[in-house]
């Protein structure tokens, strides 16, 4: 399967058939809308070098979505509150957002012409009205009142260590919310560091998957964590403080 163009990735559904999710007319319309947002903001900013071809179809809208194939497969009736942390481009949030029409998306990154273009993007896209963006670092997102505590999913890609994400994303869970961290190769001495870090914030991980990218892109594992009790409050630590001293790393670690 090839993913050179947008017919190539979707004429024979080959891609959506190894998601096992298959977008409406609408979705799909907005997916090709969103690669071509993205051809038109990269003129101006550098957003992802992820546009064309497989590098988008696969490991961009793929990769974002594989983990959340149950719940495209049976969507929730509810309202889905969630949080993409480090967005970057604008994923996993946007295609979230496209696939997952009852979810209220808040998209955060510290780099304010990156915040600017996305939110650009989702007004293109007809998603302002589910989607919103913060731009500021994250440490400071899990302390404001109006998201600690708040999200059912909280999302990173490719942002940091494990231990680094968990702290960034768990104090922003409510009681029943997840956090899901993108990851690729993982091994059992990372599992063990990000139970580590875990364990200060009270919170556990639930499960993980692993999958190999279609053609050839990789291997992607999903971590899956939950809140075993409310994160302490001294958590996430101050701006940086994480990243140089991730938890579960020793004593110097918080």
């Amino acid at each position: 399967m090839s993913a050179a163009t947008p017919d190539a990735a979707l004429g024979e559904s080959a891609l959506w058939t190894e998601l096992g999710w298959q977008p409406s007319p609408g979705q799909l319309e907005q997916l090709l809308a969103l690669q071509q947002q993205l051809r038109q903001w990269n003129a101006r900013v550098n957003l992802t070098r992820l546009v064309e071809g497989d590098d988008y179809w696969i490991a961009q809208v793929f990769d974002s979505l594989w983990p959340l194939r149950d719940l495209l497969q049976q969507p929730s009736q509810a309202p889905l509150r969630c949080i993409d942390v480090g967005t970057g481009g604008g994923f996993p949030g946007l295609a979230v957002a496209i696939a997952c029409p009852n979810a209220q998306l808040t998209l955060v990154d510290s780099v304010g012409r990156k915040t600017q273009a996305v939110q650009a993007m989702a007004q293109a896209l007809g998603l302002a009205d589910r989607v919103s963006l913060r731009c500021e670092r994250v440490e400071l997102t899990g302390r404001d009142r109006s998201c600690r505590g708040g999200f059912d999913l909280a999302m990173a890609r490719a942002v940091a260590a494990a231990p680094v994400v968990a702290e960034y994303l768990v104090p922003l869970l409510n009681q029943q919310g997840q956090a899901l961290l993108y990851r690729g190769q993982w091994a059992a001495a990372d599992q063990a560091d990000l139970e580590r870090a875990l364990q200060p914030l009270r919170a556990q991980l639930r499960h993980s998957d692993q999958r190999e990218l279609p053609a050839g892109r990789g291997q992607r594992t999903a971590l899956w964590v939950e809140a075993t009790g409310p994160c302490p409050p001294s958590y996430p630590r101050a701006v940086g403080l994480p990243s140089k001293f991730p938890l579960g790393q020793g004593p110097s670690a918080g």
